[in-house]
């Protein structure tokens, strides 16, 4: 080969192997997309549909078969708040809704008129608005489906983080993300939408798990709160005497179940304790669409000793919050001293592993599902009670591929990020100004109870319940969606968000989480159109999109 020869031979190969480096560089640069959102939520749901409208190749990686949380799976009588401050995807939703109950075939089990108009502090259907605040939950996953399909929205459901070692992190950005299936998803920019901040904890971004103690952030609400006594949830209503004990005044013969024999706490104090979680059932008192409370099989009635004692006593409210729904249907939620919320039974639910949790999941269903049957059945359940309650059962066209069980537990806190800015109750109650607004909330300030225990006067009493009135709509921060800076820099967290304790009880509410999932996905595909992390994103910028897309920010901007 002469030397003209050689150089032509080389240059063809140089060629050849540029060509094969550039398509390989091509192709993974294809395998890359721009925004991955983690959960299948509701803010989940919002967040991606949002990436998509802003032009952003988007995966929704969700850990649960079905889509949308607790708004599709039981809470359908809406924690409202001021709808006024209700914009954007969330109010999108609510219109879908809305849309779904106009048609007649909507109306199964009963007519609309029968239905009536009773909301949560607002019609149930506002004609105004065009918006329904209050559905069945199988409505409410077809709007998901549907909104998720129509968008052509790329979701791989039953995925679940690998939290060990499924996330890389390099440069402080996560660069890609791996499930317990072995698949892999890379991405510009990641949005962790679920309930328990598993993405978030797993990249190594500083979160929190209990109660602050009030003194952390200058709060009267945050801490442990004995001597409280919101909503009825306590023995007060009773006048506060139940006995713990088997041989009453005996504490040797021991505490009947569900009673702790921890102290308390100081008053003020904070702990690792959370929220009470339980099932929003679903039932129904139409003789062809309900099937009787099932027995558990491991059923023990003296797990409802307490309730057999506190119907003794006197109290008839078991009906309290039997929510009506359309066609007949509730969705039931904790009402009273003893009821669904299976109080001090999740305190390791944050931070275990699946296997942990499914175990929790489960206790909690089996102890619900008791409490029905128990109720249905046991003869010392008064007579009038147990005669109503035997018109119900669960939903027979509800959840139908789990035996009629909500298929979401209401994780109601879990971990809570500590990002760049904490939310707390003195920007809620508005003695401090929020920066930086990107939605509102305006829901009560809301714990359930926390513990049970015997108190000095050794009764059985409840703690945690707190209820606090709002002056007003508050602003939520973009700083309590983003890690502090120096943390991950590509990472946007709408639910399990930086907040306090009693702060996060307001802001937990679904239509919030909906108005954040959207904030949190415009600004991930702003930073990623900027080059920036999110944490430099310039807010006015991020404002401005915000207000086009219909978020409303501040109270001026309420939709009227």
């Amino acid at each position: 080969m002469n030397v003209l020869n050689k150089f032509k031979f080389c240059l063809l190969a140089f060629m050849m192997i540029f060509a094969l480096g550039s398509c390989k560089s091509g192709e993974e640069q294809e395998n890359i997309t721009d925004v991955i959102v983690y959960g299948g939520t509701s803010g989940a749901i919002t967040a991606a549909i949002q990436a998509k409208k802003m032009g952003k190749s988007v995966i929704m990686v969700s850990p649960d078969k079905h889509l949308g949380g607790l708004t599709a799976g039981g809470l359908g009588w809406t924690d409202t708040g001021k709808k006024e401050v209700i914009g954007g995807l969330s109010r999108e939703f609510y219109q879908k809704i809305y849309d779904k109950y106009e048609s007649e075939s909507g109306w199964k089990w009963e007519s609309q008129s029968d239905f009536g108009n009773k909301g949560q502090g607002t019609p149930a259907i506002d004609g105004e608005f065009r918006t329904m605040w209050i559905f069945e939950p199988h409505v409410a996953e077809e709007v998901f489906d549907d909104w998720v399909k129509e968008l052509g929205i790329e979701l791989y459901r039953d995925e679940w983080l690998d939290r060990e070692s499924g996330v890389t992190v390099e440069n402080g950005e996560i660069t890609a993300i791996r499930t317990l299936s072995g698949k892999e998803f890379k991405g510009k920019m990641f949005i962790d939408a679920t309930y328990e901040g598993d993405l978030m904890a797993a990249s190594g971004v500083s979160y929190h798990v209990g109660r602050e103690a009030g003194s952390v952030y200058n709060e009267e609400w945050n801490g442990i709160q004995t001597g409280v006594y919101d909503h009825r949830h306590h023995f007060q209503v009773l006048d506060n005497q139940i006995d713990p004990y088997w041989i009453p005044g005996d504490p040797s013969s021991g505490l009947i179940p569900k009673i702790s024999s921890e102290n308390p706490g100081v008053k003020g104090e904070g702990d690792n304790k959370i929220q009470a979680y339980c099932f929003r059932t679903c039932m129904s008192n139409h003789p062809d669409n309900r099937v009787p409370f099932p027995k558990p099989d491991n059923y023990d009635s003296s797990q409802y000793e307490l309730l057999v004692r506190i119907f003794d006593a006197g109290w008839r409210e078991w009906f309290g919050k039997f929510d009506m729904i359309p066609n007949r249907k509730t969705d039931t939620n904790n009402h009273g001293p003893f009821s669904s919320d299976n109080i001090g039974m999740n305190y390791e639910y944050p931070e275990a592993n699946y296997e942990r949790r499914k175990e929790i999941i489960k206790e909690h269903e089996d102890y619900q599902k008791g409490l029905l049957y128990f109720v249905a059945n046991d003869p010392r359940v008064p007579k009038e009670t147990q005669e109503e309650f035997q018109n119900w059962g669960l939903a027979k066209d509800e959840f139908i591929d789990n035996g009629n069980w909500p298929h979401q537990i209401y994780v109601r806190e879990a971990r809570r990020m500590v990002g760049e800015y904490v939310m707390t109750e003195n920007e809620l109650l508005q003695k401090k100004p929020t920066p930086e607004s990107i939605g509102m909330g305006s829901y009560t300030i809301d714990s359930h109870n926390i513990q049970r225990y015997v108190d000095e006067n050794g009764h059985v009493q409840n703690e945690g319940d707190i209820g606090v009135g709002l002056p007003g709509p508050y602003e939520i921060s973009y700083g309590s969606i983003i890690p502090k800076k120096g943390e991950i820099k590509n990472l946007v967290v709408p639910v399990a968000v930086s907040a306090s304790h009693i702060a996060f009880g307001s802001i937990r509410m679904e239509p919030v989480f909906m108005i954040l999932g959207q904030s949190a996905a415009t600004a991930a595909v702003m930073a990623i159109n900027e080059g920036l992390s999110v944490q430099d994103l310039p807010y006015e910028k991020l404002r401005l999109q915000l207000i086009s897309d219909g978020q409303v920010l501040k109270l001026e901007d309420q939709i009227k």
